[in-house]
């Protein structure tokens, strides 16, 4: 397994990444020692507040993310691991079985998509509700390629937690036609179908 350890603004010594290695290490090997490669960040959270990020790839498109702030280091990186630990053990059984079909299935061609990351003003971070012309087109700070993938709608809840990402757009298995998964303010998950997508795969 492949292992960056960055810090953001933050000297990150050699005792911290080996603590890191080691509990990563430990993981991989204690759920599925199939990691390819992973990232942990730390940065700064004010003055006294240290923030951890942790993404581990475990497959093809397959990304577990967590995420901590706590005011010791090495604390911060303990509990996004922790987080990292449940969700491996709450869908281990599901991923071995993804894994598994991914091996035995034809792998099947990813739509491709352009993702953009837009960047909040201050007049829409105030909610400011004046017109003004020169605020309809939004400010791009970031953009990259992503696949779409094709997926039963259970496995793209899964990937969307994993991910600790609050919404996921997919090909929805049964019919072909695109589909969103999103977390809802209740802590239950919200599936947006639109019409016409089962009348194609009918048509088809």
């Amino acid at each position: 397994m492949q292992l960056s350890v960055q810090g953001k603004q933050i000297d990150v010594g050699d005792a911290l990444r080996t603590h890191v290695q080691t509990k990563l290490e430990d993981l991989n090997q204690k759920f599925f020692n199939r990691a390819i490669d992973s990232t942990v960040q730390f940065s700064r959270d004010g003055h006294a507040f240290f923030k951890s990020h942790i993404s581990i790839r475990i497959g093809k498109n397959i990304q577990i993310m967590g995420d901590a702030t706590e005011t010791d280091i090495y604390m911060a990186f303990d509990v996004a691991a922790a987080k990292v630990a449940k969700q491996l053990r709450k869908y281990k059984n599901r991923l071995r079985n993804h894994h598994r079909k991914q091996e035995e299935t034809p792998e099947t061609e990813n739509l491709k998509a352009q993702n953009y990351v837009l960047a909040m003003t201050a007049q829409e971070m105030s909610h400011d509700e004046e017109d003004s012309e020169e605020h309809d087109a939004p400010l791009i700070v970031a953009e990259m390629t992503s696949d779409i993938e094709t997926l039963s709608v259970s496995e793209a809840v899964m990937r969307m937690d994993l991910a600790d990402q609050s919404a996921f757009l997919f090909r929805n298995a049964s019919h072909n036609g695109l589909n969103v998964v999103y977390k809802r303010a209740d802590g239950n998950v919200g599936w947006v179908d639109p019409y016409g997508n089962s009348a194609k795969a009918a048509a088809e």
